[in-house]
């Protein structure tokens, strides 16, 4: 049977559900880039007291910031905010990874399950991904795995979800405004404009390929996308 649209919202809100309902310390990872507002309009329609908590840099673009303080005030959010320093001598091939790693294992610290926006058509780093991941005794679960951006922009304007200037002034994907670049081909994977000109470019940041669990004074060495999307295939 064709999957619809509509059948994707479903599934994704019965997915929700079933794992509020299996793991009651849960929260929704929200960055305020597209696909995690997408989630969260979604999450707080099936429990509208979710939390949803945000691990952001200290070189966020302002942008991303008025549209959280919009959204947490409109939408009366239960909200968390973890904030970790970029630090601009490591250069771009270290903005919001190794820090970022360190800061969401603090903010997950005390959860059993998270949500997360990942798709797989976003790049190749993520076409491995499962609906229901486990690491270390932290589940994962992401209810928006096969929908496309397509799909995400639909929901947008369906439903009326608040995005991200940004998005209007060329970006694609939004991570920090140091290592985030302007989309430079129609052609190109969504995810290309991420740590330009490094060997992570259009790779991932390590929240999704590295255990959350780990204690704060193991932290692994950063990943190539190519090592990544090898990770996810083992």
């Amino acid at each position: 049977m064709p999957v619809t649209f509509l059948k994707k919202i479903q599934n994704a809100k019965d997915l929700v559900q079933e794992y509020i309902d299996r793991y009651p310390r849960n929260g929704i990872a929200l960055s305020f880039g597209k696909d995690s507002m997408v989630l969260t309009h979604l999450a707080i329609q099936v429990k509208p007291d979710v939390m949803a908590f945000s691990v952001l840099s200290d070189t966020e673009f302002p942008e991303t910031l008025a549209l959280r303080d919009k959204v947490v005030r409109d939408w009366k959010l239960n909200y968390k905010e973890h904030v970790f320093h970029n630090d601009p001598a490591l250069g771009i091939e270290h903005c919001c990874r190794e820090a970022k790693v360190e800061k969401f294992k603090e903010a997950v610290a005390n959860l059993d399950c998270w949500f997360s926006a990942i798709r797989r058509d976003e790049g190749f780093t993520r076409t491995d991904f499962q609906y229901v991941e486990e690491k270390d005794g932290l589940v994962k679960i992401n209810p928006l795995l096969d929908f496309t951006e397509k799909d995400i922009w639909h929901y947008t304007a369906a439903f009326g979800v608040p995005a991200s200037s940004l998005y209007g002034m060329g970006y694609r994907s939004l991570s920090c405004r140091i290592c985030s670049a302007k989309e430079q081909d129609e052609n190109e994977p969504e995810r290309a404009g991420r740590w330009v000109g490094t060997t992570n470019e259009g790779g991932e940041c390590g929240i999704h390929t590295q255990s959350l669990r780990e204690s704060s004074r193991a932290t692994q060495a950063p990943q190539t996308p190519h090592e990544e999307a090898k990770v996810l295939k083992e």
